[in-house]
């Protein structure tokens, strides 16, 4: 069933007055167009695109809190995506106070979140779908990647669930990254027999080792209202890095700037009138890569899950290329409607908008599938392992509250002087006073290479992995940024530099309090270990946790590790 834009303001307005939560005085009977002034994007133009990306497996309302700390270095200093709180609001024209305000910032976030609600799911973010189709019946609705990892009952199903759920949202298009830890013989299984006449899964940046052939297709052309209109994929280009090379052994990956010129210059030659590249490089190397590539009209962006509301405009040879992030958690749905005449994008119109579940009405049918997936797996998901005092999150270049609480759980039941924890940007939110059950554990660690470690390092040891890790993070040029955030740290306490050179970013190294010597030995635990041959050799990191979390029983006063931070006086990317 699809709703008119009319009917569906009529329910929205039907559930204000009923009592559905987000009691801010804009958003009630006060001013009661404000509710609809959130989701009423008027049709405009004659091709048009919704895209979702990273939601990582959400497939229920969650709280997802942004980040305080995105810093922006060389080129990237003070431009989007590098703004949090007040930066970005100023930046975008955004009022404090407003649910959007909200849902772009970390700003208040405990107080805030319990006005306006969790975000996401998958049953309102299909109802959202719907609305906007009933205008825009020719939408593309295109999917980011990091879609199948990121819950427990993706995990447990083999990325079934969330297979199933996109194909029901109704996903024409897709493109991967953390899809490949699943291996590369599950990806084909699924993109060969459960997409196969549903959604096209395209990335024109995978080859074979061999022979150089490509895996899957590098695009797809499709019409609106009588226009050819080409996708392009662009997968994570750095996942046998980032990722375990051995789930994807025969598989190459890279940006390949040169290789999607050609793309476009073939899909131009087809008579596609709009090409879109649908990308998971993540925002820094979208743009760089718009600046180099003609004949782009938009980049529809993933992987550092920004959550941008309006496009970065970037001229190039062809002339411009709108770069858009779309946020993650299945927190954000992005619009982006074309008005194209006579062959050509004339002028454009770009919303990206909040998903508060608490004012859009669940799907029906999606809210059903949704319970009946979760089902075999209900009570596990909903033990409770203890209650936090604190709020609990993970977003941003350092350690979160999230990231910690994994880090004391390592050092305590491992037995460890330190520990490391990957620099990963998925994992929900917690509320002062929440439950901290399994499946919220699980957020934070649901993937297929969870096994923890325990080895003895030297400073010297300790110290070129942090540098490598933060080179990786603050390297002046995005196509060398080829991972996550910074390693998460626990037993240690360093000084960074970010404009420093490689290798003298990471400073003062201590343990316990005094300079860790170049020889000194102690003994680091971590998990998620990308090399080949660790799985099997210990405990889970799920195991260590709920041991910890169990033991606790309530998690209160948790002393975030952050790093003392230099150079970045003023930067809009760090909360003051």
């Amino acid at each position: 069933m699809s709703l008119s834009r009319r009917e569906f303001l009529q329910v929205l307005a039907v559930a204000s007055a009923s009592g559905m939560t987000i009691a801010h005085e804009d958003v009630l009977a006060a001013k009661p167009g404000a509710v609809h002034r959130l989701y009423d994007v008027p049709k405009f133009g004659n091709v048009s695109f919704l895209h979702f990306t990273d939601c990582h497996a959400q497939l229920i309302p969650v709280y997802f809190r942004e980040p305080s700390v995105n810093l922006g270095v060389a080129d990237a200093k003070g431009r989007p995506p590098h703004l949090v709180g007040e930066h970005l609001l100023k930046h975008f024209g955004i009022r404090p106070g407003t649910p959007e305000a909200h849902a772009f910032t970390y700003l208040d976030f405990s107080r805030a979140a319990k006005t306006y609600g969790k975000v996401g799911g998958f049953a309102h973010l299909a109802t959202l779908v719907k609305m906007l189709r009933a205008s825009r019946p020719h939408a593309l609705l295109c999917d980011g990647g990091d879609t199948w990892q990121g819950s427990a009952t993706s995990l447990w199903t083999n990325a079934q669930d969330m297979v199933d759920a996109c194909k029901r949202l109704g996903v024409n298009i897709m493109t991967p990254h953390w899809e490949f830890t699943f291996g590369a013989q599950r990806v084909k299984e699924i993109v060969e027999k459960d997409f196969k006449g549903h959604i096209d899964f395209v990335a024109h940046n995978v080859k074979t080792a061999d022979f150089e052939e490509l895996v899957f297709e590098p695009y797809v052309i499709k019409e609106q209202n009588g226009i050819p209109v080409a996708v392009i994929g662009q997968a994570f280009p750095y996942t046998p890095i980032a990722n375990p090379r051995w789930m994807v052994p025969d598989w190459t990956f890279g940006i390949r700037d040169d290789h999607l010129q050609k793309m476009v210059d073939e899909v131009r030659a087809k008579g596609a009138q709009v090409v879109v590249v649908l990308s998971h490089n993540g925002m820094d190397v979208d743009i760089k890569m718009a600046s180099r590539v003609r004949g782009v009209d938009a980049i529809l962006g993933g992987h550092t899950h920004d959550g941008m509301p309006a496009p970065v405009i970037v001229k190039n040879a062809g002339g411009q290329t709108l770069v858009t992030n779309a946020g993650s958690n299945g927190k954000f749905l992005g619009v982006l409607d074309f008005d194209v005449r006579d062959g050509k994008v004339r002028d454009f119109r770009y919303k990206l908008l909040p998903v508060f579940s608490n004012l859009l009405p669940a799907d029906r049918e999606m809210a059903a599938f949704i319970e009946q997936v979760r089902a075999p797996y209900k009570a596990k998901l909903e033990e409770k392992l203890a209650v936090t005092e604190d709020l609990l999150y993970r977003r941003g270049n350092f350690n979160g509250s999230w990231d910690q609480v994994i880090l004391d759980a390592l050092m305590e039941v491992k037995g460890a002087d330190a520990a490391f924890s990957p620099g990963v940007r998925w994992g929900t939110s917690l509320l002062p006073g929440d439950v901290i059950t399994y499946e919220r554990m699980m957020d934070q660690m649901a993937l297929t290479y969870p096994t923890t470690t325990l080895n003895e390092f030297t400073g010297a040891q300790i110290k070129e992995i942090m540098e490598d890790i933060a080179d990786n993070l603050f390297n002046p040029d995005p196509y060398y940024q080829q991972g996550g955030d910074m390693v998460r740290v626990g037993g240690l306490t360093y000084t960074i530099d970010p404009t420093a050179p490689a290798g003298q970013r990471i400073q003062d190294l201590r343990f316990k309090g005094e300079p860790l010597a170049a020889d000194k030995k102690i003994k680091v635990a971590g998990w998620a270990s990308v090399q080949e041959g660790v799985q099997g050799t210990a405990e889970p990191i799920w195991d260590v946790v709920s041991t910890y979390l169990r033991d606790k029983k309530v998690i209160r006063n948790v002393r975030i590790n952050t790093p003392k931070i230099l150079s970045m006086a003023g930067n809009p990317g760090l909360a003051a």
